[in-house]
Protein backbone atom coordinates (compact mmCIF):
# COMPACT_ATOMS: atom_id res chain seq x y z
CA UNK A 1 0.00 0.00 0.00
CA UNK A 2 1.51 3.31 -0.84
CA UNK A 3 0.88 6.77 0.60
CA UNK A 4 0.48 9.90 -0.96
CA UNK A 5 3.37 12.73 -0.49
CA UNK A 6 1.28 15.13 1.11
CA UNK A 7 0.06 12.89 3.25
CA UNK A 8 3.48 11.16 4.55
CA UNK A 9 4.27 13.22 7.68
CA UNK A 10 0.95 11.93 9.15
CA UNK A 11 1.53 8.70 8.41
CA UNK A 12 4.76 9.11 9.80
CA UNK A 13 3.37 10.32 12.64
CA UNK A 14 0.98 7.23 13.11
CA UNK A 15 4.11 4.59 12.47
CA UNK A 16 6.02 6.64 15.57
CA UNK A 17 2.44 6.04 17.43
CA UNK A 18 2.21 2.72 16.61
CA UNK A 19 6.22 2.14 18.16
CA UNK A 20 4.75 3.82 21.22
CA UNK A 21 6.46 7.42 20.02
CA UNK A 22 4.40 10.72 21.02
CA UNK A 23 5.20 14.17 23.17
CA UNK A 24 6.30 12.62 26.71
CA UNK A 25 6.56 9.52 25.39
CA UNK A 26 9.65 9.07 23.40
CA UNK A 27 12.21 6.87 23.44
CA UNK A 28 14.78 6.93 20.72
CA UNK A 29 14.86 2.78 20.20
CA UNK A 30 11.60 3.56 20.08
CA UNK A 31 11.75 6.39 17.21
CA UNK A 32 14.13 4.46 15.34
CA UNK A 33 12.68 1.49 15.13
CA UNK A 34 9.96 3.71 13.68
CA UNK A 35 11.99 5.33 11.02
CA UNK A 36 13.17 1.84 9.94
CA UNK A 37 9.70 1.09 8.74
CA UNK A 38 8.20 4.26 7.36
CA UNK A 39 11.26 4.87 4.55
CA UNK A 40 9.80 1.33 3.88
CA UNK A 41 6.17 2.64 2.89
CA UNK A 42 6.12 3.27 -1.10
CA UNK A 43 5.08 7.12 -1.65
CA UNK A 44 3.35 8.11 -4.97
CA UNK A 45 4.16 10.18 -7.68
CA UNK A 46 7.80 9.79 -6.11
CA UNK A 47 10.67 9.62 -8.79
CA UNK A 48 12.25 6.03 -8.45
CA UNK A 49 15.13 5.50 -6.14
CA UNK A 50 17.26 4.89 -9.51
CA UNK A 51 16.91 8.46 -10.05
CA UNK A 52 18.02 9.52 -6.22
CA UNK A 53 14.01 9.75 -5.88
CA UNK A 54 13.71 8.71 -2.75
CA UNK A 55 16.43 8.73 -0.44
CA UNK A 56 16.58 8.94 3.55
CA UNK A 57 19.19 10.88 6.06
CA UNK A 58 19.84 10.79 9.71
CA UNK A 59 21.68 14.47 10.82
CA UNK A 60 22.83 15.78 14.25
CA UNK A 61 23.69 18.94 15.57
CA UNK A 62 22.64 22.34 17.45
CA UNK A 63 21.20 24.90 15.21
CA UNK A 64 19.01 28.35 15.54
CA UNK A 65 16.08 26.20 14.61
CA UNK A 66 16.58 24.20 17.14
CA UNK A 67 17.05 26.83 19.82
CA UNK A 68 20.74 25.81 20.11
CA UNK A 69 20.09 22.62 21.55
CA UNK A 70 21.74 19.35 20.60
CA UNK A 71 19.46 17.74 18.12
CA UNK A 72 18.70 14.41 15.85
CA UNK A 73 16.67 13.88 13.06
CA UNK A 74 15.64 11.10 10.86
CA UNK A 75 14.77 12.60 7.31
CA UNK A 76 13.57 11.14 4.18
CA UNK A 77 13.13 13.01 0.89
CA UNK A 78 10.83 12.35 -1.81
CA UNK A 79 11.61 13.79 -4.68
CA UNK A 80 7.65 14.60 -6.08
CA UNK A 81 7.24 15.27 -10.11
CA UNK A 82 3.31 15.87 -10.36
CA UNK A 83 3.28 16.03 -13.94
CA UNK A 84 5.63 18.08 -15.10
CA UNK A 85 6.86 18.50 -18.28
CA UNK A 86 8.89 15.15 -19.03
CA UNK A 87 10.12 17.37 -22.42
CA UNK A 88 11.59 19.74 -21.05
CA UNK A 89 15.35 18.87 -20.44
CA UNK A 90 15.56 21.13 -17.50
CA UNK A 91 12.67 19.62 -15.79
CA UNK A 92 13.66 18.58 -12.38
CA UNK A 93 11.10 17.07 -9.62
CA UNK A 94 10.74 18.86 -6.32
CA UNK A 95 12.31 17.57 -3.16
CA UNK A 96 10.55 17.04 0.08
CA UNK A 97 11.75 16.36 3.43
CA UNK A 98 9.42 14.56 5.85
CA UNK A 99 11.47 14.82 9.22
CA UNK A 100 11.80 13.75 12.65
CA UNK A 101 13.28 15.98 14.88
CA UNK A 102 14.38 15.20 18.15
CA UNK A 103 15.70 17.54 20.78
CA UNK A 104 17.46 17.04 24.20
CA UNK A 105 18.49 18.69 27.20
CA UNK A 106 21.46 20.58 27.57
CA UNK A 107 24.08 18.78 29.71
CA UNK A 108 27.79 19.03 30.67
CA UNK A 109 28.81 15.68 28.63
CA UNK A 110 27.50 17.02 25.51
CA UNK A 111 30.17 19.98 25.61
CA UNK A 112 32.89 17.26 25.26
CA UNK A 113 31.10 15.72 21.85
CA UNK A 114 31.21 19.16 19.89
CA UNK A 115 27.63 18.91 18.40
CA UNK A 116 27.99 22.65 17.15
CA UNK A 117 29.00 21.84 13.60
CA UNK A 118 26.31 18.99 13.27
CA UNK A 119 26.75 16.47 10.79
CA UNK A 120 24.60 13.80 8.55
CA UNK A 121 25.05 10.33 7.22
CA UNK A 122 25.12 11.47 3.20
CA UNK A 123 21.70 10.79 1.57
CA UNK A 124 20.94 7.38 0.65
CA UNK A 125 18.55 6.23 -2.14
CA UNK A 126 18.50 2.46 -1.42
CA UNK A 127 15.56 0.62 -3.06
CA UNK A 128 12.67 -0.02 -1.10
CA UNK A 129 12.69 -3.44 0.34
CA UNK A 130 15.36 -5.65 1.27
CA UNK A 131 18.30 -3.23 -0.13
CA UNK A 132 16.69 -0.07 2.04
CA UNK A 133 16.36 -1.94 5.44
CA UNK A 134 20.45 -3.02 4.46
CA UNK A 135 21.07 0.24 4.20
CA UNK A 136 18.87 1.63 7.60
CA UNK A 137 20.91 -1.06 9.68
CA UNK A 138 24.05 0.32 8.40
CA UNK A 139 23.24 3.81 9.33
CA UNK A 140 22.50 2.36 12.52
CA UNK A 141 25.73 0.70 13.06
CA UNK A 142 26.56 3.98 12.04
CA UNK A 143 24.82 6.01 14.91
CA UNK A 144 25.89 3.36 17.19
CA UNK A 145 29.74 3.47 16.58
CA UNK A 146 29.86 7.31 17.15
CA UNK A 147 30.30 8.39 20.41
CA UNK A 148 27.83 11.77 20.08
CA UNK A 149 25.21 9.58 18.25
CA UNK A 150 25.26 6.88 20.45
CA UNK A 151 24.81 9.49 23.42
CA UNK A 152 22.33 11.10 21.93
CA UNK A 153 20.36 7.79 21.32
CA UNK A 154 20.49 7.03 24.41
CA UNK A 155 18.94 9.61 25.66
CA UNK A 156 15.40 10.82 25.96
CA UNK A 157 14.35 14.00 24.08
CA UNK A 158 12.82 16.62 25.53
CA UNK A 159 10.74 18.00 22.28
CA UNK A 160 9.98 16.23 19.29
CA UNK A 161 8.29 17.30 16.09
CA UNK A 162 7.25 15.87 12.53
CA UNK A 163 7.13 18.11 9.42
CA UNK A 164 7.21 18.13 5.55
CA UNK A 165 8.64 21.14 4.05
CA UNK A 166 10.24 21.94 0.89
CA UNK A 167 14.22 21.01 1.07
CA UNK A 168 16.00 23.65 0.10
Amino acid sequence: MSISWRSSAAAFEQILGRHGVGMGACTMEAAWAAFEAFPQVPIEVVEGSEDDGDSFIVEWGGWDRTGNRPAMFFGRLPAVDEGGDRQDPYGQPQYWKVEFQACFAEAPAWADLNISGGGNSGFDPAAIGEPRADALAATRRFIDQAPLLGAMRRSAPIDIEVTLDRAG
